[in-house]
This record gives structure tokens, C-alpha cells and sequence, in this order.
């Protein structure tokens, strides 16, 4: 269990803070929905934290490996739903750095689609994973 604090600031900021750690973040309401923009959104948190636990379980399958995935990168895009207002997309797009065997991408591929975050995404949510392998 990890238990995290949150303090409104105001004007639609708040504090996060990380019980384990201390690590404070802050957020903001995004531009579309009266807010400035100035942080991540509550929402914008969600998709950091797909592509991140996507990223971190591959690393998790490739240490156990032997692999060697230093400088892959990943990419998301959320995109909105209007009405109802929620996340309809978050499509994530990861760059394999050529050090990672060919014989390694079918384990890693599957572990990213078997992320937490993937599997705790609402159905209706769109979040296709590409893979892109530097040759």
C-alpha cells in the first residue's frame, strides 16, 4: 500500500505528495477545462503513468534477461472524450534502442501490454502500444 497526500492550493492547483519518497508534484487544470494549463492535469498524470509503467515493465522483463534497454524512449498522446468528459485514447509509442536481441522483442512486447496501468484502464479506453525497433 502507498499512500499519497494531497493539499489544493488553489486556483485548481494541487500539491501530491509521495508518502514513501517525499517527492511532491503538482497539477493543474488543463486549458480546455478552465484551468491554466501550468502543470500536468490529473489526466495528462494518467497517461505519464501508462507509458512510464510500460517502459519500467519492459525493463523489469529485460534485466531478468540480461538485456541491456538503457535509452528506449516512449511516447503519449491523451486525447479526450467531450461529453462524457474522460480519457478516450492514449496511444503509446515505444522506441527500442538496437542493443536489445531480436530474439528478446516477442517477452518485452508482452510485457508491456501486460503492464498495470494497460490493465487497469477502463475498457472503452483506447491504448494501443507501438513498437518501434532501432536496427
Amino acid at each position: 500500500m502507498v499512500e499519497m497526500k494531497l493539499v489544493y492550493t488553489g486556483e485548481k492547483h494541487c500539491e501530491v505528495t509521495h508518502g514513501p519518497s517525499g517527492t511532491v508534484i503538482e497539477t493543474d487544470a488543463p486549458v480546455d477545462n478552465q484551468g491554466r494549463g501550468e502543470r500536468f492535469s490529473p489526466t495528462d498524470l494518467v497517461g505519464a503513468a501508462l507509458a512510464s509503467c510500460v517502459l519500467t515493465t519492459m525493463a523489469i522483463m529485460a534485466e531478468r534477461n540480461g538485456i541491456d534497454m538503457r535509452g528506449a524512449t516512449a511516447k503519449v498522446t491523451k486525447e479526450m472524450n467531450p461529453n462524457p468528459r474522460r480519457i478516450a485514447k492514449l496511444p503509446v509509442t515505444v522506441h527500442m534502442p538496437r542493443t536489445v536481441p531480436k530474439e528478446a522483442r516477442v517477452k518485452l512486447e508482452a510485457s508491456a501490454h501486460a503492464c498495470p496501468v494497460h490493465r487497469s484502464l477502463h475498457p472503452d479506453v483506447q491504448a494501443p502500444i507501438e513498437f518501434i525497433w532501432e536496427e
